[in-house]
């Protein structure tokens, strides 16, 4: 694999498809994206036929809390706006600018898995374990997925941010900076699916 060390003040516009190796991985990963949208449809599909089969136990209008769901939801959806910081740094040539963002985006991430976790904690405590119900198998392998997704995305852009954090910006870093946006936007997406048609719809019966 060729080392292109073109550094930031001689990159050209769009470093991350400048070369071949950019536009491979950019087509490789929309590719890869395509197979986790399956997925995801998949756990959707299997959520909404599962999600009336309580079983006796608690259901979505007895466990979810809007206000904990929504500071969730914009917490990861500004995550996402600061990863757009971070390509906006990356096309200007401002690695700093990179750095600094993606590092605001994995805090974020966490900040989010946080979150969740006590979320899951809680329903826990409310009688909803994985093996409770239909539905409860289903919410937890939809969402559950979903943050196993998002930690694979902090851990992603961690590395990213560990191994190139003294090369500045090349030819070889900015393509694998600018997918793992994408992978990021991606899981932003998901979420707001999950919040609509998970927690939306089942605080709405």
């Amino acid at each position: 694999m060729a080392d292109h060390t073109v550094h930031s003040n001689t990159l050209p516009p769009n470093p991350e498809k400048a070369t071949l190796e950019g536009k491979n991985k950019f087509l490789g990963f929309w590719f890869f994206l395509g197979g986790e949208t399956v997925l995801f449809a998949s756990l959707f599909g299997t959520y909404l036929g599962l999600r009336g089969g309580l079983n006796g136990g608690p259901g979505p209008s007895d466990l979810f809390h809007l206000p904990l769901v929504f500071i969730m939801t914009m917490i990861l959806l500004t995550s996402s706006l600061t990863s757009v910081f971070a390509i906006i740094s990356m096309k200007k040539g401002n690695f700093k600018g990179v750095l600094g963002w993606m590092l605001l985006t994995v805090v974020l991430g966490i900040t989010f898995l946080g979150f969740e976790i006590y979320e899951f904690v809680e329903y826990y405590h409310y009688g909803l374990g994985f093996t409770t119900s239909a539905f409860s198998s289903a919410f937890y392998t939809l969402v559950g997925t979903h943050g196993a997704h998002v930690l694979f995305g902090i851990l992603w852009i961690s590395t990213l941010l560990i191994r190139y954090r003294k090369s500045g910006l090349t030819l070889t870093n900015a393509p694998k900076f600018y997918t793992a946006v994408l992978y990021w936007h991606f899981i932003d997406v998901v979420w707001v699916f999950i919040f609509s048609v998970v927690y939306l719809m089942g605080i709405g019966g």
